[in-house]
């Protein structure tokens, strides 16, 4: 892609591109807001729009094969000059992008972890160590499936799509048969649904790739795009961040198959502990490691290093079965 067209006119005036859903919608206002306090002159617009991931609703995210499920339409928005840059659930982005394309600024991380949600009828005392066994607990990702069948084996695991408003109806509507879902915090606490997290699952399960994190896509070539963006990007997280992308991109996967990591940035030791599971929880590959940062390096220099520690982790991962694990998953996708 090369973008040949520019979106307004005004100079003043940025169009800030976004998914439709409620969820990407308050993320794209997060954004907006954080940007008209710091540059009160500008105008900020938003243009919303759906993306394949939310047209196809009534297949499972692994089955649809599409690694820019929730991202293409917006890019190509992007290209054609229709929108400025692009907000994006960071975890949704795939690892490598088109080279007229770059991450703008990486907001700084709400919570990357899981949370474990109850229906309304369903006791608040549970967690997912406690839940009766036979329990169904509805996810439609692959890795927290994964996780789940690994430390809970009895209990019934049901896909479950839609926006997280329509996920939390599903759950409370007894026709449903939803004991509990498992969704990502940051989602509920963006959209003012905290409070019905019942336990949030550091500990028990690693989170998603760069999960909880903004990414701001731009052209590479907008210099005005590019400085206005650096006001928001978050060294920490855009760190931590580098090092679970540069795991993901060098295990080839996406959002799509069960790869789990946590990473931690404390004073100068960066720690990323990855996993790749097989859907039943019976096959794991884990591994852990951590390196150390020069603090008065660069921004691009600390990036490099992080890389260098998500390729190292990713390489271990392999070694430990990773491979194996994801061939046969790729070849039970297949039609």
């Amino acid at each position: 892609m090369a973008s040949t067209t520019t979106t307004a006119n005004n100079s003043n005036v940025f169009v800030i591109g976004t998914r439709r859903s409620q969820l990407a919608m308050a993320q794209a206002y997060i954004v907006r807001d954080e940007l008209q306090q710091k540059f009160p002159d500008y105008e900020f617009k938003i243009e919303a729009m759906a993306t394949t991931g939310d047209r196809i609703l009534d297949v499972a995210l692994s089955k649809i094969g599409e690694k820019s499920l929730f991202t293409k339409e917006l890019e190509l928005a992007l290209d054609d000059g229709r929108v400025d840059f692009v907000v994006h659930s960071f975890k949704d982005l795939p690892t490598v992008l088109d080279p007229s394309m770059v991450i703008g600024a990486i907001c700084e991380r709400e919570s990357p972890y899981d949370a474990l949600v109850l229906a309304e009828r369903t006791d608040k005392k549970y967690t997912l160590d406690t839940l009766p066994k036979g329990s169904v607990v509805g996810t439609s990702s692959l890795r927290r499936t994964a996780q789940i069948m690994r430390r809970r084996p009895d209990l019934e695991i049901k896909s479950v799509r839609g926006n997280i408003h329509t996920r939390l109806s599903k759950l409370d509507d007894p026709e449903n048969g939803l004991d509990a879902l498992v969704l990502a915090a940051a989602g509920l606490i963006r959209v003012d649904l905290g409070s019905r997290i019942n336990q949030t699952l550091n500990g028990v399960m690693l989170h998603a790739v760069s999960q909880g994190a903004l990414g701001i896509e731009c052209r590479a070539n907008d210099a005005r795009v590019l400085k206005l963006l650096k006001a928001l990007d978050h060294e920490e997280t855009r760190i931590v961040c580098t090092a679970e992308r540069a795991m993901m991109r060098e295990l080839e996967g996406g959002c799509t198959v069960p790869i789990g990591v946590q990473t931690t940035l404390e004073g100068d030791t960066l720690k990323l502990d990855g996993l790749v599971a097989s859907l039943d929880g019976k096959q794991i590959a884990e591994f852990k490691d951590e390196t150390k940062l020069d603090l008065s390096a660069s921004l691009e220099a600390k990036e490099q290093v992080a890389g260098a520690l998500g390729q190292s982790v990713a390489h271990a991962l392999i070694k430990a079965g990773a491979d194996v694990i994801l061939k046969e998953l790729n070849q039970d996708r297949k039609p």
